[in-house]
């Protein structure tokens, strides 16, 4: 089949660097024929634009607000994206379109990397759709509770079933007093730019930070953890973490994820 292709979905989504991590890798892996774009796609309009893809379509990678839709145009679900309740990837069987999570995945290949092995409790920040996959590496990790500091308990509470599918203690705390979260093994932000910035966390030299946002980077939150000692992981770690994965899902080969670094570092550092 001549010219293969896959994108990314959203709205909006002239941000994203994913066509540029995904064409990076097809360029190192030999795979002049590929290309990876990015659709501007809403909810209501994921089910009629995958019914209409043909078969030179490898796979797409879906981003907000799709990642709960993708279950309802899958025909069928992968393990983790069905416990988490979202999905970011979708990919073309045999029997139809198959549903992925490789958010989850590639936060646990971030965490190790950056030095953690196992962990007894986690402090996540926000309770959005990244608080999901946040769930699910903790437990990967030995995670036995969770704190959730998030402004609305009903939140918090929308986590309470993917915790509790996962053996999770769940609890939650008003985002007033997330300060306390220092006091965790690990510490995972996923609030938007600018919502923890006056947070004075007394941190624990050794506690690992994940902090989801990577422009600008470092944040004030980063800024202040790593000075205390703490080891950092970013928003762009889990970009390129997660699209290793799913390169392999697209292609069926090992990912160059040297290169997809490159490419995607390079690209960052001119925004």
């Amino acid at each position: 089949m001549d010219g293969r292709r896959a994108a990314v979905l959203g709205k909006p989504i002239g941000h994203s660097l994913s066509p540029v991590i995904h064409n990076a890798g097809y360029a190192a892996a030999g795979l002049p024929d590929w290309r990876y774009t990015a659709v501007e796609c809403a909810e209501a309009e994921l089910a009629g634009l995958v019914d209409a893809l043909g078969p030179e379509w490898a796979g797409l990678s879906l981003t907000m607000p799709l990642k709960e839709v993708a279950l309802t145009v899958a025909d069928e679900v992968a393990p983790v994206a069905a416990a988490l309740g979202a999905a970011n990837t979708l990919v073309p069987r045999p029997g139809g379109w198959y549903a992925e999570n490789t958010d989850a995945p590639g936060m646990v290949d971030v965490l190790r990397s950056a030095g953690l092995t196992t962990i007894d409790h986690v402090a996540i920040l926000g309770a959005g759709g990244t608080a999901r996959a946040a769930l699910a590496a903790a437990r990967q990790l030995g995670a036995a509770s969770v704190t959730v500091y998030a402004r609305r308990p009903d939140a918090a509470d929308a986590l309470r079933p993917v915790a509790e599918h996962l053996g999770l203690r769940l609890s939650w705390c008003a985002f007033d007093r997330a300060a306390e979260c220092g006091d965790a093994d690990l510490v995972i932000s996923t609030v938007p730019k600018g919502v923890p910035d006056g947070l004075a966390v007394p941190w624990r030299p050794g506690s690992v930070l994940f902090d989801a946002i990577y422009d600008p980077w470092p944040t004030p939150l980063a800024a202040a953890a790593a000075a205390a000692g703490c080891r950092i992981a970013s928003g762009l770690d889990l970009l390129l973490a997660q699209a290793v994965l799913q390169f392999t899902l697209f292609t069926g080969r090992p990912a160059p994820a040297d290169a997809m670094r490159a490419a995607l570092y390079a690209a960052a550092a001119t925004r």
